[in-house]
């Protein structure tokens, strides 16, 4: 059996199943990249709820683990080599995780490469400029008189919205007939966009069929039902 207690963060999460990847995460858009990634893969793991509502993202032992204080987070007791690998970044382990299951990424090198820059698309683009749109529209952001700001995370979030729409368009998924990590990526933030912070109709998503339909898709998965609830808040 392995022993992770070299790692902090098991003291406050202890693993019941220290064989098992251990999830350190929150029903989130970057939270549920990961727990649908696991579902989807069959990888064997054990989820620890990240209660924000008590901080728990600032304490030590997590930021032991994950020092830029954010979720998610995994550690991996079967490791590149055998070892232990501790992960953060939601991108960094969607590759991980696909490398190591051998599934939802193209094994042709320069397929592979097309899927990564999707990631990186979302990550860098998609889910900062939508995260500003809930902020100006539903938290408080919401209340300041000026709404430049506002408009423009709406307007860059149009524009990200069409450049998807427009990849989607003759496909099924963002790489075509197969759903990969950069499905995996994308679509909980455009189902955070329209549902938590609810700015469907302020982005005007009625122009854009194609990511509406992917979406669509997405969230019938077997896989994605259950991992948008993981870990379960309780």
């Amino acid at each position: 059996m392995p022993d992770l207690s070299a790692f902090p963060i098991t003291r406050k999460w202890p693993a019941q199943h220290p064989d098992r990847i251990q999830l350190y995460s929150l029903p989130t858009p970057n939270g549920v990249k990961v727990s649908i990634m696991l579902e989807e893969t069959g990888l064997p793991y054990e989820p620890h709820l990240v209660r924000f509502d008590a901080n728990d993202q600032m304490s030590p032992e997590f930021l032991s683990l994950s020092p830029n204080n954010k979720i998610p987070a995994i550690l991996d007791p079967d490791g590149p080599g055998g070892k232990p690998l501790a992960l953060f970044e939601s991108g960094a382990i969607l590759l991980y995780l696909a490398d190591k299951s051998g599934k939802l990424i193209p094994a042709d090198p320069a397929r592979r490469y097309e899927t990564i820059q999707w990631v990186m698309f979302q990550m860098g683009g998609i889910g900062p400029m939508f995260g500003q749109v809930g902020f100006f529209h539903k938290f408080a952001g919401k209340e300041y008189e000026d709404k430049r700001p506002r408009n423009r995370y709406v307007a860059e979030s149009r524009r990200l919205l069409n450049v998807l729409n427009q990849r989607l368009e003759g496909r099924d998924w963002i790489m075509g007939d197969a759903y990969t990590i950069a499905d995996i990526a994308t679509f909980p933030w455009v189902r955070n966009l329209l549902g938590f912070y609810e700015a469907g109709e302020l982005v005007g998503i009625q122009d854009f069929p194609h990511v509406r339909r992917a979406l669509e898709a997405f969230v019938k998965r077997p896989a994605v039902v259950k991992g948008l609830d993981t870990p379960h808040r309780g």
